[in-house]
């Protein structure tokens, strides 16, 4: 499915964060039977699930969204972004279906969003049951995250918007495909689809800011990682063990802190499971339900 397919089966509807204001943000619903969120990562969109979202809505209904600054939903300038932010809107979301029951899909930056949910249910501050959490590659423990020289570079203040302004389709690309396997690389047309993606309505300018949730990792860390190995729900990682940045070590590092964890390590496989092996991540996900 192409990103214009993926935008014509969903829509943008405004949605209303009380501690930041009102935002129209893309999002997408489709197949049948219980819920299931699906949270990208950065610095793409939720096109990254069109993959293997055939499979998924065979056996779900699925809920697959935009974060605020990134794909087509609302880039505003000059903007705090936050993980907690972030999980304002998925909740908001969820209270728009009515949903009481998801399972969490989370990827990357959106992993991230998914333990601040789970710290929220663990305080008793979630109304929406979670009934299971599957993890993509992401940097689930700080300490072990080993994010990109050019994202710590546009993360800076000053360094930060000058760089953005900098960036082309060729250092995108470069970057992107630094982080998928050589084993399952990603086309020239792919790459330069999610660029466009990542481009749409001025993006780009608001990398810097999206960016500093690496900050919000580190100053949140005990919260989340405490969290996701205190959590009593079923805990799977559908791992690319291939991944440079969160692949093995960080797998591993799991396996030790909280043992119960199902792991699916897919050997030859990079950052970005759904998009370099997308039957194998959508069979696990699915034969876990």
């Amino acid at each position: 499915m192409d990103y214009d397919d993926w935008l014509a089966s969903g829509e943008r509807v405004s949605v209303e964060l009380p501690a930041s204001g009102t935002f129209n943000v893309f999002y997408r619903v489709a197949g049948v039977g219980q819920w299931l969120t699906l949270l990208h990562g950065f610095p793409t969109s939720s096109w990254d699930w069109a993959p293997i979202a055939p499979a998924l809505e065979r056996r779900f209904c699925v809920l697959a969204f935009d974060f605020l600054g990134f794909g087509d939903s609302d880039k505003p300038r000059r903007h705090s972004y936050s993980i907690f932010e972030q999980a304002d809107l998925v909740e908001a979301l969820w209270r728009r279906f009515a949903i009481e029951e998801s399972a969490i899909v989370g990827h990357d930056y959106g992993a991230t969003v998914a333990q601040e949910l789970v710290a929220r249910r663990e305080e008793g501050g979630l109304s929406v049951r979670v009934s299971a959490l599957f993890l993509l590659n992401s940097g689930l423990y700080v300490n072990l995250a080993r994010p990109l020289l050019v994202q710590r570079l546009l993360a800076k203040r000053v360094m930060g918007p000058l760089l953005a302004r900098a960036m082309t389709e060729r250092t995108f690309a470069r970057s992107l495909s630094s982080v998928v396997s050589p084993a399952h690389s990603l086309s020239r047309d792919e790459l330069r689809a999610h660029w466009e993606v990542v481009r749409r309505a001025d993006g780009v300018a608001a990398t810097p800011r999206l960016l500093r949730y690496m900050a919000e990792r580190r100053d949140n860390a005990s919260r989340w990682e405490g969290a996701l190995e205190r959590a009593d729900l079923p805990l799977h990682l559908v791992w690319g063990m291939a991944d440079p940045r969160s692949g093995a070590h960080i797998a591993e590092h799991v396996r030790r802190r909280v043992p119960r964890t199902r792991i699916v390590a897919l050997p030859d496989v990079g950052h970005y499971p759904h998009l370099e092996a997308p039957e194998a991540v959508a069979a696990a996900i699915v034969g876990a339900a």
